[in-house]
């Protein structure tokens, strides 16, 4: 009898163990987005061997996963690309244009988007940093403050025209975020802190005049501000904010996702004075420096706090960097695009080819390069077969599951069947293979220098669009349009099937 006991005993403690081994190999994993804007492809030290900027946090998260050659966003602008990212729909589909000061939020209702879906599946949420996707403000009157752009008469609010006591919804906890914290636009009004749904501080005043920059123009606009509101304490408090987050998760049962999207190294470019003249490369150069001190900051507490080792970590940007990057080629002799044409707006690939890096521990190999075309929209159904959400057919239409490519598969080649890239209306790009069809007369948005154009031998285009073999030239040089018509004529049938079809990825089982 003692040993059918015993054996009992044995049996029970055996089966807990399995059962406990499965639970901890099942366990979902934590995930980090950690989202840079206007940094160009070649502001990544690791993929820029002339760059000016150290970037060694950036650099080792890269060595340390698997980056990306050929990342795209989905748009050459902000709002676009953030919606884009947290729903896996193609932007275009629905808006073109940035969400303005005080606009109204760009998702529907109904919408899944990338938080709904992971709370969906147990995670907590939270976002801290830049939203830009819009809110319902409360507003008591119509603007009133006026302020001149030239000749033209532009009208904003001034503090007593909205009501700050009531909550703004709409916003990132109206889709899906447990928690927020940020500045919404770090250029725009109004200058103050959200917490969740309310302000921190009440703006009392108007913008006040504002300093030189170390480089490029302040670009902020008219609005309410809070009282002693400082531009450059902005990326240092959503950095201590976000380590904090990580701190407080120590001991939680529930596995989070945390969505960090800066202020930087948009202008206005305002590095903190301790990393002032850090870098051979101006203002943009120590602002960007800075950046990379962030991403160690929030790498180094998932160290400390034991989450390293079961958490995802997304790095990219939401699209090239601002027009002050030509005069940083002449001035510093740093090129923020590296090789590629183009800036932020641009359809060429510098104004949505951006650093794109994924670390997944134990799953990922370290150090890996892939030159696979992969695009923003795709995070959403990779994570969703990560946490093993099943995606219904209305939702995330545009993107690809990049599970197999991260676990080494080495037959998981050409996942997108083609790649669209839009800025503004009616001028698109769409790239499959190693060819790419501008649409539209010129890739161009951001006006180009002439003496940039002479250096780098670029010259006018006279067909009605552009196409390219990115293989042979990534610096988009050498216009092949008159040369293939019937690649011009295939892009074209698949560009416009993909926006009749609603989706560009097949419909789901």
């Amino acid at each position: 009898m003692k040993n059918l006991i015993l054996a009992f005993i044995l049996a029970l403690l055996s089966y807990s163990c399995v059962e406990k081994k499965e639970k901890t190999e099942t366990k979902l994993p934590n995930i980090v987005i950690l989202y840079a804007d206007d940094m160009g492809y070649g502001d990544l030290g690791i993929q820029n061997p002339e760059s000016k900027i150290p970037t060694p946090n950036l650099d080792k998260l890269a060595s340390e996963g698997m980056r990306f050659t050929d990342g795209h966003s989905s748009s050459g602008i902000c709002t676009p690309s953030r919606y884009a990212l947290l729903t896996g729909q193609y932007h275009w589909r629905k808006f073109h244009d940035i969400v303005n000061s005080f606009g109204a939020p760009v998702f529907d209702e109904e919408q899944l988007t990338l938080p709904e879906m992971l709370k969906q599946k147990g995670y907590a949420t939270a976002c801290i940093g830049k939203w830009h996707l819009g809110w319902n403000w409360n507003f008591i009157a119509e603007p009133s403050g006026i302020k001149m752009q030239g000749t033209r008469e532009v009208k904003y609010y001034l503090p007593h025209e909205i009501d700050w006591e009531k909550p703004i919804k709409g916003g990132p906890l109206s889709h899906g975020f447990d928690y927020y914290f940020g500045d919404d636009v770090p250029n725009f009004p109004p200058y103050t802190w959200i917490e969740n749904e309310h302000v921190v501080i009440t703006p009392t005043l108007p913008l006040a005049e504002t300093p030189e920059t170390s480089e490029g123009e302040w670009e902020a606009r008219p609005g309410p501000m809070a009282e002693g509101w400082e531009m450059d304490k902005v990326m240092p408090t959503l950095t201590q904010k976000v380590v904090e987050y990580i701190q407080n998760r120590k001991g939680k049962q529930e596995p989070f996702f945390l969505y960090f999207p800066w202020t930087s190294p948009h202008a206005p470019i305002v590095p903190a004075k301790e990393f002032q003249g850090l870098t051979k490369a101006g203002g943009f150069g120590d602002f960007m420096h800075q950046s990379d001190w962030t991403a160690g900051q929030v790498l180094n507490a998932l160290v400390e706090n034991g989450f390293s080792e079961n958490t995802i970590v997304i790095f990219t940007a939401d699209n090239g960097p601002e027009r002050y990057a030509y005069d940083r080629i002449r001035n510093f002799q740093h090129k923020s695009t590296g090789d590629l044409r183009g800036l932020k707006r641009d359809t060429w690939e510098g104004g949505h080819r951006v650093p794109f890096v994924i670390k997944w521990p134990g799953i990922t190999e370290a150090g890996k390069v892939s030159d696979e075309v992969i695009n923003q929209v795709d995070i959403m159904a990779t994570l969703a077969e990560v946490v093993g959400f099943e995606l219904p057919n209305e939702a995330a239409e545009d993107s690809y599951n990049l599970v197999p490519l991260l676990k080494g598969n080495h037959e998981a080649v050409n996942i997108r069947e083609a790649t669209i890239q839009n800025t503004f209306k009616d001028r698109y790009a769409i790239r499959k293979g190693d060819w790419v069809l501008i649409d539209s007369e010129s890739g161009m948005h951001s006006q180009v220098p002439d003496w940039f154009n002479e250096q780098f031998g670029y010259t006018e285009n006279t067909f009605p669009g552009e196409l390219y073999n990115l293989k042979e030239d990534i610096s988009q040089k050498y216009n092949l349009y008159g040369q293939h018509p019937d690649k011009v004529v295939e892009l074209k049938e698949l560009l416009e099937k993909y926006k009749k079809d609603g989706r560009s990825v097949p419909k789901r089982q």
